[in-house]
């Protein structure tokens, strides 16, 4: 694994800015997967090894992305959505999961660690830099009883959804009442009231010949470029 300021340095232009949440990310990262033993995490005899939970969807989150290398379409990425500044790394391996969880006597102590940079953030993050584990860090050891099904890999389970013809993958299909059924369907989701539309260049392809064809048309080819038709159908 590179040494901090390289990863913290990495992962900010990666991010797209540095800030007191990166240096947490970075540094929770490298203790975990330290504790779990597993320093080259992006390495390709360890890489597969390794699963991370993280429990919110700040700057840590993509800190420890970084140095871990853990991607969500690779489903060694899992967001847990807590609100909480905290991630578990586990080790598929042996089984053994640390959770480490930043503390919120750290921000108190930014004034200790870095007393001499008057601005809130500049301090935090200096301190952040200079604090020791133990100081910026609590951890838990944990049990994780994980699934086949949110295991890397290829797809375990296909079904196909009742209502929608969806095919719902990894056993995340809903049952109800002896039939099977996507998550929306079932009114589960994150949004409601969905409908079908259609959009201008529906047919437009990655080929710039196709591309260049289809260039100020909309989806009936007449170049009148109308905002898209609204298509009345619910997945009901």
């Amino acid at each position: 694994m590179q040494d901090f300021a390289a990863l913290l340095n990495n992962s900010a232009a990666a991010h797209g800015h540095l800030c007191p949440g990166q240096a947490v990310g970075v540094r929770m990262a490298m203790l975990g997967c330290r504790l779990i033993g597993l320093n080259e995490p992006t390495r390709h005899d360890q890489i597969k090894k390794l699963i991370v939970y993280v429990e919110m969807d700040r700057c840590t989150a993509d800190a420890v992305a970084h140095v871990t290398g853990v991607k969500l379409g690779r489903r060694s990425l899992k967001f847990m959505d807590y609100g909480i500044m905290a991630a578990t790394f586990m080790n598929l391996e042996t089984g053994q999961a640390l959770r480490v969880i930043s503390t919120e006597e750290a921000r108190d102590l930014a004034r200790v660690y870095a007393p001499e940079i008057a601005e809130m953030y500049p301090r935090q993050l200096e301190a952040y830099k200079r604090m020791p584990d133990s100081v910026l860090f609590r951890v838990q050891q944990v049990d994780i009883p994980i699934s086949e099904f949110d295991l890397p890999g290829p797809t375990r389970r296909k079904v196909t959804c009742s209502g929608c013809g969806q095919v719902v993958r990894d056993h995340r299909e809903v049952i109800k009442e002896g039939r099977v059924f996507c998550v929306p369907c079932t009114g589960g989701a994150y949004f409601s009231n969905f409908r079908e539309v259609s959009w201008p260049d529906m047919n437009w392809t990655p080929d710039k010949s196709s591309a260049a064809c289809l260039c100020g048309r909309n989806s009936r080819g007449d170049g009148t470029g109308k905002t898209p038709e609204i298509i009345k159908k619910n997945c009901d």
